[in-house]
Formats: structure tokens, C-alpha cells, sequence
């Protein structure tokens, strides 16, 4: 499976050694040892998994670290018997040192010393070989609950609608994808296997305690519970606070990297580089400043649960050489009692380090619960039917939205599209005419009226019986990381490199990919930086020409290109918008003038429609903007 992708053939290899990105390869002189390494690589999955826009039952379960563990129960119960094994095996050690003390050095009887050591070094190896097999389980197991999290939260993403990522960071959102789930993959790796052990060795040690001497473990026992209890108290509530405010620092500094990185021309531009170094220092330092609080709380609870040890050992000899002097106790027994309370303190500090990664465990977990728990803007009905393929006869029925409920950005609204006929919305920035198309898409629904194609409520389909047949050509057209061929055929990845190139063609970009070094082959840089705004509009058209949609929406799609590039395209929109249903949202009237009805949108409401001519004779806001338009292009011209 993962051969073909790094063979020699392969872009940027030697057998092309100029094709692709920079490091898009292998290099020559790494093959050999790269073709060694994918000798012993285990086939994975190559099965295309189902999407639906509504969770599958376990997906609609709130994400709790129970859930997540026993969804892979059988891991989970192996992980429990290693960790009983390793947790009772390992305080053997102290018992049969009293006991070795006790029949065997006091008796002057090496038979049993003997036996003694060797029963200590097969219970040392006991825990050893099983310490090494529950580190061997609970990576398994956090590796697949990690993996199971990776997709969900990914697949949640998937459905949530344009509202979301417009109102969150993306640093923020790559946050809950990589260190929270980091984080949570060590607490299930380490944490919770190393919680449970250390928890069950002092259980184990108090049964312990308690059965050699009552009384002596009664005095140990009052020495340190209360105080340690009141100060583990403190410390989980603490610390919580604190990871809470890691957590939001590093995304907070993540979003702020993100958005400056992908801001770097702008900031160059207006040489905004060492104000922003003093904004990303401010962040940091709120960061710093939550890690500095976490730190302060630990060092005071650390040294503390230590010096209680040391306080408490010091109680256990007085009280226990008393014991010991009066014949009450023997010394084998003291020595294990000493030995245990040691192992009894132990676990407590290995446990306040452990309780360090469970509240970050715990913190992650919190926010990507908040993450699956948020609500797509646009759900599917549970009773959705399938939509037929589409004639294309639009209708807005006293339609109003608003993206804040409180300030309506289209009101009462009511506007038809026939089939096969191409309308433009025109008007000032702001009006609401981008709004009309995203509801037409049902990117979002409306607040009130209804949106219907071919006279189906489009909240009572599928989604994606309709994202199918509908086109949509952006203002700012996104290029995926791949080739020209891969970002043509999005919406079709099977196509013909036949079916590519009529694409290419009928946008007019065919001789500019003909003369790339790897024609539609060519790697397309980030975000495609390596393509002039132009060239990355007439893929995004060429895109939509691909996916044949019954209902195309192109939003100021000719916005970015100069006058060349839109006089060749004209001839390529009459090709796309042939027979078809289609939207256009346009500033210039030059794209407008070519539909069939205009419509335009004023302060949310449908002020003006009819044709081209109808509305320049009429002499209202239409006639006033192509006026304007006409001295404009005459000047310019």
C-alpha cells in the first residue's frame, strides 16, 4: 500500500528530479535505505469510510475517558491484570525481608535467607516482565482510542457549518486536533496505567500494614491521611484552574501563529513585523505566566507530601522501637514496616507527577468535549429524503436570515429563478446578495420562509443528494495541496485526464497548463501561492465545469481577473452556464449584463429585477450603477 507513494518514480525523485515541490520526493541516494524501511511496513487500510451529516449513534455519546477505554475493552482488561500483577508482585520485596530477617538471619538460617533471595528476584522478575507487557497494552490501547478520536473529532468538523469557522480561530481548532489529543494520548499511554498501579499499591500496602500490626499501622495511617488528604485537595483544585489556563494559552498562541503566518504578506506589506513580535510576545507570556502558576502549585505540593514522609518516618520509629523494646513487635517486622511506609510514600509523590498529566488529560478532554458537543448550524433531518436530479426552478418564499438572529441581513424575501436561466444579484457590499447564494447552497438555513428547488424545502433533503448537483465558484477560490489535475477533478477524483483537459479548455487555461514543466501534473504550492490570482479563479472554474452541477453559483467570480483574462473567460461562461440553473453575484456589470434577469439587492430587500435594458430604462438604483459603471470604463478605457 505504501510502496507507490514513495517509489523512485515518484515527483522530485531521480527519475524526475525537477518535478513537484521542493522535498515533495525521495532523493536518489535515500531510496535504497527508504525501500528497506517500507519492506517491513504492514499494510493498513485502504477502505473509503462513509460519511454521513448525521452522527451514528456512538457519536452522539458524550466523550468521556470511560467510553473511550471501553470501547477497546479487551485492551482494557489486559491492562487491568498487568497492572494487578505488577502492583501486588511488587510489594513481595519488604514481606520476605522480614521474613528472611526474621527465621532466617536471627536464626542463623542461610537455607531460608537463600530461598528468601531467590522468591525476591523471581518476584522483581514477575513484575519486570509484566510491567513491560502492560506498557506494551496501554499503548495499544491509546494508540487506537487516539485513532478512533482523531476521526471523530474529524468527521465532526466535517459537519459543522460556515458559522463556526467564522466565529473560531483555525490555531484554535489545530490545537484541539494535535495537543489536546497529545496530551490525552499520554494520560491513556502512561497516566492512567501508572494512576492505577500506584492507587493499588498502597491499597496493597495498607492490607499490608494493617494485618503485620493494627495499632503501629493506625499511628501511620493518622500521622499522614489527613494531612495528606487536605493537601491533595488543594491541589486538584489548583491545578485544574491552572491547566485550564494552559490549555487556552497554547491555543491562543497557536492562533496567533496561524493567523500571522498566514497573514506574512500583509504584515510585510505594511511593515507590521515588530508590533506583531511585541502582540505574539504578550501571548506568549500569557502562557508563560498560567505554566509559572502550575509550577508554583507544584512546588509547594511536591516537597510537602515529602516532608510529611520524612515527619512520618520519624513517628513510625519512635513509636515502632517502643513496640519493638516492650517485645511487641518483632524487628523483621519493624524493618518491613519501615520499608512499606517508604513504598507507601512513593506511590503519593509518583502520584502527584501522574496528577500533573491527568489534569492535562482532563483539561484536553474538556475542550474537545465542548468541540463534539457544539451543534452543526446546518443538521439533517432524521426523515430527509434523497433529491431528485434537479431541473433548477429556484424560488425564495418570504425568506429573512440574519447571521445574528437579532440583526436580520435579508428580510422577507421573495424572488424565482426558472430553470436553465441565469440570474444576477446586484448591489452595494453588504446587501445581503453573497447571503442569498449561501442559502441557496444551504450553507446556512433560514431563520424564516423557505428556500425551495424544484419545489423541495431544502431543510427536507439530503445534503448531499443536494451539494451534488450544485456548482459553487468562490471569491477567493482555495486550491488544495496536489496537483492542477487533482484540484480540476474535486468534486469527480475518478475522471479522465480526457475529461481534465476539456475542462482546461473550456475556461481557456489549456495553453497556460501546457506550458507548465509538468502540465496538469504540476504541483500546486500552498493555498496555490504558486499561481497568479487569475490562474487560481479559472481552476476554481474549470473546478465547477468538472463537477457538471444542475444549479452553479459563482460569487464575484471574474473579480480577480483583469480584462484579458475576462474577455477570454465570457466564452467559457456560456459554455458553463449552458442549460443550467445559475447564480451569479457580480460587482461588475459587464458579468451581470450577460444574464437573463437582474436582480438587485438593497439593505437586505429585492429593491429592483428585470432585464438589463428594462432596468436602465426604468431609471432607478440599477440605471444609477450603470452609469457610474459606463464613465468608469470609458475613462479607464
Amino acid at each position: 500500500m505504501m510502496g507507490p507513494m514513495f517509489g523512485g518514480g515518484g515527483r522530485g525523485s531521480a527519475s524526475n528530479p525537477g518535478g513537484g515541490l521542493p522535498f515533495a520526493g525521495v532523493p536518489w541516494e535515500m531510496q535504497e535505505g527508504v525501500n528497506r524501511l517500507l519492506a517491513d511496513e504492514p499494510e493498513h487500510d485502504d477502505t473509503e469510510h462513509a460519511f454521513s451529516y448525521r452522527p451514528a449513534p456512538d457519536e452522539k455519546q458524550r466523550v468521556t475517558l470511560r467510553l473511550l477505554v471501553l470501547r477497546h475493552w479487551n485492551l482494557a482488561l489486559w491492562s487491568g491484570l498487568f497492572v494487578a500483577v505488577v502492583a501486588v508482585a511488587n510489594q513481595a520485596g519488604p514481606e520476605l525481608v522480614s521474613y528472611g530477617i526474621n527465621h532466617g538471619m536471627v536464626h542463623k538460617d542461610m537455607t531460608v535467607v537463600l530461598t528468601v533471595a531467590i522468591l525476591y528476584v523471581a518476584a522483581v522478575g514477575i513484575t519486570a516482565i509484566s510491567q513491560r507487557a502492560m506498557v506494551k497494552v496501554t499503548g495499544r490501547l491509546a494508540a487506537q482510542v487516539m485513532h478512533d478520536l482523531r476521526v471523530r473529532v474529524f468527521t465532526h468538523l466535517q459537519r459543522l457549518g460556515l458559522d463556526f469557522y467564522t466565529d473560531e480561530k483555525a490555531g484554535v481548532i489545530m490545537t484541539r486536533m494535535t495537543s489536546d489529543i497529545e496530551n490525552l494520548q499520554q494520560l491513556l499511554q502512561d497516566g492512567l496505567a501508572q494512576f492505577a498501579v500506584q492507587g493499588l499499591t498502597m491499597v496493597v500496602i495498607m492490607a499490608v500494614l494493617f494485618t503485620t500490626n493494627a495499632l503501629l499501622a493506625l499511628y501511620a495511617v493518622l500521622m499522614v491521611l489527613p494531612l495528606l488528604v487536605v493537601g491533595s485537595l488543594w491541589f486538584q483544585s489548583a491545578s485544574e484552574r491552572g491547566y485550564d489556563r494552559v490549555r487556552d494559552g497554547i491555543a491562543n498562541v497557536l492562533a496567533d501563529l496561524s493567523e500571522s503566518l498566514h497573514g506574512v504578506r500583509v504584515v510585510a506589506a505594511h511593515n507590521r513585523q515588530a508590533r506583531n513580535v511585541v502582540h505574539h510576545r504578550n501571548v506568549v507570556g500569557e502562557y508563560r505566566d498560567a505554566n509559572n502558576y502550575t509550577a508554583q502549585i507544584n512546588a509547594v505540593y511536591g516537597p510537602g507530601t515529602q516532608v510529611l514522609s520524612y515527619l512520618s518516618q520519624a513517628g513510625l520509629l519512635a513509636v515502632g522501637g517502643e513496640m519493638v523494646l516492650h517485645h511487641r513487635l518483632s524487628i523483621g517486622g519493624l524493618t518491613a514496616f519501615f520499608l512499606y511506609m517508604n513504598r507507601f510514600m512513593m506511590p503519593i509523590q509518583l502520584l502527584v507527577q501522574q496528577y500533573n498529566v491527568f489534569q492535562q488529560g482532563q483539561a484536553s478532554l474538556v475542550k474537545l468535549r465542548t468541540l463534539l458537543d457544539t451543534a452543526p448550524n446546518v443538521g439533517e433531518k432524521a426523515a430527509a429524503v434523497e433529491l431528485p436530479p434537479l431541473e433548477g426552478h429556484i424560488r425564495f418564499d418570504d425568506v429573512s436570515f440574519g447571521y445574528d438572529p437579532a440583526q436580520p441581513v435579508i428580510e422577507h424575501v421573495d424572488l424565482e429563478v426558472p430553470a436553465g436561466q441565469t440570474v444576477a444579484f446586484v448591489g452595494p457590499t453588504g446587501a445581503g446578495k453573497s447571503t442569498l447564494a449561501k442559502l441557496v447552497t444551504r450553507f446556512y438555513d433560514p431563520t424564516a420562509g423557505q428556500v425551495l428547488i424544484d419545489g423541495h424545502d431544502l431543510r427536507d433533503v439530503t445534503i448531499p443528494s443536494l451539494r451534488r448537483q450544485l456548482g459553487v465558484v468562490p471569491q477567493e477560490p482555495f486550491l488544495f495541496a496536489g496537483t492542477i489535475r487533482d484540484n480540476i477533478a474535486f468534486a469527480r477524483p475518478g475522471a479522465s485526464d480526457d475529461e481534465v483537459w476539456e475542462a482546461l479548455r473550456a475556461v481557456g487555461l489549456d495553453d497556460v497548463v501546457t506550458r507548465m514543466p509538468s502540465g496538469m501534473d504540476t504541483e500546486v504550492h500552498e493555498r496555490g501561492q504558486s499561481l497568479s490570482s487569475g490562474e487560481r479563479q479559472l481552476i476554481a472554474l474549470a473546478r465547477a465545469f468538472m463537477a457538471r452541477p444542475r444549479v452553479l453559483v459563482l460569487d464575484e467570480a471574474t473579480s480577480n481577473l483583469d480584462l484579458a483574462s475576462e474577455t477570454r473567460i465570457e466564452a467559457a461562461l456560456d459554455l458553463l452556464l449552458q442549460g443550467r440553473t445559475a447564480i451569479l453575484i457580480a460587482h461588475r456589470l459587464s458579468t451581470a449584463m450577460r444574464a437573463d434577469r437582474i436582480f438587485v439587492i438593497d439593505d437586505g430587500r429585492v429593491a429592483e429585477s428585470g432585464t438589463h435594458d428594462e432596468l436602465v430604462e426604468m431609471g432607478g438604483r440599477y440605471a444609477a450603477m450603470y452609469r457610474t459603471w459606463s464613465s468608469h470604463t470609458s475613462v479607464t478605457g
